[in-house]
């Protein structure tokens, strides 16, 4: 099996180190390909470059999903989630609503716990996304600086997992998100000291790709993510515009 992880961030350094912590929990079988967006922003932070950064995530799909049996997008918050789960026909799963998904087997309520106050906005219309505000138990966010966003699960280790704590004694939470492809692998060296279980978005984003490209399910040919019938597109990559038309699609040198 192979797992298509595009990264929609510019961060390549970023996706060694998510890469890196996903095939840990990798099964045998699996293979996991790691992609890095080549346009766009080093780490997205806003609504705005989610946006961007979400059709930057429909090309690297067009291009690169040939010989891929599920697709992850690696980035909290979803960018291009919706729209590609309605043009293409693996598959597909991204951290937000993973991680979300897999709290909620976990317990009756979840909080989230990130890095910056950047990212509470985008991350709140996430839940609302799914639908899931009556089991959102808060957003947390410490409230001191940090230098550099490729080291901030190290330089706020303490003040995140403080904050992890307070969720679950004065929130309520049953469950902890630690959001943020930052804070990829985070969850798993400091599961010791939160008394609730600790998800990580990517851990269960792959999990879920694995599983659902296990089950083999029949693509939609109707209702919410049926495929939309061909028309022309103009000023689209040409890849995600083959697509769009319905034209004969060029294989990837992942494929």
């Amino acid at each position: 099996m192979r797992i298509l992880m595009i990264n929609p961030n510019t961060s390549a350094g970023m996706t060694e180190k998510m890469a890196a912590s996903a095939r840990r929990a990798l099964a045998p079988d699996v293979e996991l390909v790691p992609l890095t967006a080549e346009e766009g922003v080093p780490y997205i932070a806003s609504r705005g470059e989610a946006q961007v950064a979400g059709t930057t995530t429909l090309d690297l799909i067009a291009r690169h999903k040939a010989g891929m049996d599920a697709i992850v997008i690696g980035a909290y918050g979803d960018p291009g989630l919706i729209p590609a789960r309605e043009l293409f026909d693996l598959p597909i799963t991204a951290m937000a609503e993973a991680a979300m998904l897999t709290a909620c087997m976990l317990g009756p309520r979840f909080a989230i716990v990130t890095f910056s106050h950047a990212l509470t906005a985008w991350y709140e219309d996430s839940v609302a996304l799914s639908r899931l505000e009556a089991r959102c138990a808060g957003i947390l966010v410490p409230d001191v600086p940090f230098r550099s966003v490729d080291n901030v699960q190290h330089e706020l280790e303490d003040e995140l997992v403080a904050l992890a704590c307070r969720a679950v004694h004065e929130n309520k939470a049953d469950a902890v998100i630690l959001a943020g492809a930052p804070l990829t692998g985070l969850a798993a060296r400091v599961a010791d000291r939160v008394p609730v279980p600790l998800v990580d978005p990517l851990d269960a984003a792959v999990g879920q790709a694995t599983l659902l490209a296990r089950l083999n399910p029949r693509p939609a040919s109707a209702g919410r993510f049926a495929r939309p019938g061909a028309k022309p597109a103009r000023g689209v990559p040409p890849a995600l515009a083959a697509w769009i038309e319905h034209r004969p699609q060029v294989q990837s040198a992942h494929s």
